[in-house]
């Protein structure tokens, strides 16, 4: 198969979409979507977030030094989408599209109701790496709905979480299952 070479970019696809919240409710909150996002550690659980230094989320999680990854389902793209291109400043993105922003157990920012998985995190870390900064956050609750998990286990057909193609702009459902970790050893038994 041959190669051929592009300029440098973020060509790591699929990425996950989250909706990152910050804030506090009854006070300032605010929604944004992010797909520069992963997991950077098991022990403790640690995620990251990268958000660019002049977004409003940006302020908020730098003041508050916490947040929360609330992972959308497919059939919130409309509502993901938006909170993406507009900016919490202007907007109370909550209630434009109809979200429903509900008290976390541990930390201040809200989870989304609407959300089957969110990730209650505090900031441990935050590195500077040009256009954007990452915030490190040790996940210090997982909040799910019973509703998509079996046998207490996350089932990602009943999340349909939202995947984002950063080589084209484009959003993505997930497949089918191909394999489980380290299938190809149970072939040497």
């Amino acid at each position: 198969m041959s190669k051929v070479p592009l300029d440098p970019t973020t060509a790591l696809y699929p990425t996950p979409v989250v909706l990152l919240t910050s804030g506090e409710i009854g006070r300032e909150i605010n929604v944004m979507t992010a797909a520069w996002t992963g997991i950077v550690c098991s022990d403790p659980p640690m995620v990251s977030v990268s958000v660019r230094p002049h977004r409003h989320s940006h302020r908020i999680i730098t003041r508050a030094k916490e947040f929360v990854l609330a992972i959308p389902t497919e059939d919130m793209l409309e509502a993901t989408d938006r909170c993406g291109v507009i900016s919490g400043r202007d907007h109370d993105k909550f209630k434009e599209v109809g979200l429903t922003a509900v008290p976390a157990t541990k930390v201040r920012a809200p989870l989304i109701e609407e959300c089957p998985v969110c990730l209650e995190c505090e900031v441990r870390d935050v590195l500077k790496l040009g256009a954007h900064d990452m915030f490190i956050g040790e996940v210090v609750a997982v909040d799910v709905s019973d509703q998509i998990l079996v046998e207490g286990v996350i089932d990602i057909e009943k999340a349909k979480p939202i995947l984002y193609c950063p080589v084209d702009s484009s959003y993505w459902s997930i497949g089918s299952k191909i394999g489980t970790y380290a299938f190809t050893s149970k072939k040497d038994s």
